[in-house]
């Protein structure tokens, strides 16, 4: 029932959403140099790497490490980049992710390819199993605040409590959080 949800949703937000992606993409373009979309190395359901699109936010020569790790992350994020990062509009290419199967709507973020205390903590808790999610039960409750012991035991707490109605709830709380751009940190 899920991955049916994933699909129908997925697929008609894309086709629903695609004159606005077509006007982010040109935006993120004129914004700054490089690409609209980066390919980021993710850690999938059962520690698989696959290739996740975002709107790139940031410069192309930042360093590929996660944004927390950065010395001064503000100096590599691009103008439109802290727009579309508050609002979480950078994440709307990921419904792709969502309708290939790589990505759930809900699960535990995908962790980068190089985030080995994250992926060796959710593989000991067991929540690897999970297909990672566009939005999650520890994304909406901290985001980019919350330290990674928490994000797992947040992720731990969606394994267990798993459900359709869950995850509608944690989509309607995501919407939310989106609009008030709440937790974002760069």
């Amino acid at each position: 029932m899920k991955r049916a949800f994933d699909i129908v949703v997925s697929t008609v937000g894309l086709a629903v959403a695609w004159p606005l992606l077509m006007a982010l993409a040109l935006a993120v373009r004129l914004d700054s140099a490089g690409p609209a979309i980066h390919w980021s190395r993710r850690v999938g359901q059962g520690n698989r790497l696959f290739a996740m699109p975002k709107f790139r936010t940031m410069r192309i020569d930042t360093p590929d490490v996660a944004t927390h790790l950065l010395e001064d992350p503000g100096r590599w994020v691009t103008p439109l980049g802290r727009f579309l990062r508050r609002s979480s509009l950078d994440e709307l290419p990921q419904l792709w992710s969502v309708l290939r199967g790589d990505m759930s709507l809900v699960g535990p973020r995908p962790a980068l390819f190089n985030q080995d205390d994250l992926v060796a903590l959710r593989t000991e808790a067991g929540v690897h199993v999970l297909r990672p999610g566009v939005t999650g039960w520890a994304q909406i409750n901290g985001r980019d605040e919350l330290p990674i012991p928490d994000k797992v035991r947040l992720d731990l707490e969606y394994l267990e409590r798993a459900s359709i109605l869950f995850d509608l709830a944690i989509i309607a709380r995501t919407a939310r959080a989106a609009l008030s751009g709440r937790g974002v940190s760069h």
